[in-house]
């Protein structure tokens, strides 16, 4: 219990501040229909009425729980209304585009550490890659693919792919040059060659910054398939249910999905770590 005390004490926090949020970006409305209907609204009616608003500028803590809710378990997960349905699409493309982008980054790395050349020349454009918005590439992405008659899963993992690749590219690139000149001289001393030198040195060595930058890209990917969705008027994925809550005032819809979101790239995040504490136990590397 004491150490959740903490965890609880923040938590406890953030609804109270997030009421209080509500309350004030919430009460304008309130205050403009009752002028309207030229009535005069209490104190009380006033947080009643902010707390309860079909179209609430800020959603209350307990309108995003019952959204949740509705969208998770009230709904058949074949329903084009059910957060289920819509995060296994976006999931699609989230695995998709990790898999795409993390074995690019993986070879790109290799590479990159055992030819100077592709050090020099590849590295500072994977650099360059990552400065171009997201939201930029998305729309020429689409629109590309579109064109050439690919719609559906592809582009939306490239983009997600586009985001992923960079951190497992420097993590990798980072955890292969991780031995030092004294271990790789004494593996060429053994007369070991440049595979052996990487299968049994270079690769166990950098395992544990493999896995550290995979966790950061399968989150990148999540994001990069969201904004996939976005430009391309899709109707099926988190991304469309952000986008058609957006266009129609639904802020309850857009809030279920964000966090439908954030606990979808959570339990991502930790069947990648799980994965890691496996892997590194079997090799030796981790107790």
């Amino acid at each position: 219990m004491s150490r959740a005390a903490p965890i609880l004490t923040v938590l406890l926090a953030i609804v109270v501040i997030w009421y209080l949020a509500a309350i004030g970006m919430n009460a304008q409305w309130a205050q403009d229909q009752a002028a309207r209907a030229g009535t005069e609204l209490s104190t009380q009616a006033l947080i009643a009425d902010t707390m309860t608003q079909d179209r609430p500028v800020l959603p209350t803590p307990h309108q995003v729980a019952v959204g949740l809710w509705d969208g998770l378990a009230g709904q058949a997960i074949t329903s084009k209304r059910s957060l289920v349905w819509h995060g296994w699409v976006t999931l699609a493309a989230t695995l998709a585009g990790f898999g795409i982008g993390s074995a690019a980054g993986i070879l790109l790395a290799i590479g990159i550490v055992h030819d100077r050349a592709m050090d020099q020349s590849v590295m500072p454009w994977a650099v360059a890659s990552q400065t171009v918005p997201i939201l930029a590439i998305a729309p020429m992405v689409i629109v590309v693919f579109a064109s050439a008659g690919v719609t559906g899963l592809l582009p939306k993992a490239i983009i997600s792919a586009w985001l992923s690749f960079f951190p497992v590219l420097v993590g990798m690139v980072k955890g292969l040059r991780t031995p030092d000149a004294m271990q790789l001289d004494l593996m060429r001393s053994w007369s070991a060659s440049r595979a052996q030198i990487f299968w049994r040195l270079r690769l166990p060595s950098a395992m544990p910054y493999l896995f550290a930058s995979l966790k950061v890209a399968i989150a990148a990917s999540l994001v990069g398939a969201i904004v996939g969705e976005l430009p391309a008027g899709a109707t099926s994925g988190l991304g469309a249910r952000l986008l058609s809550g957006s266009y129609y005032g639904q802020t309850i819809q857009i809030w279920s999905a964000l966090f439908t979101a954030a606990a979808l790239a959570a339990i991502l995040v930790a069947a990648v770590a799980l994965v890691e504490r496996i892997t590194l136990r079997r090799m030796g590397l981790a107790r």
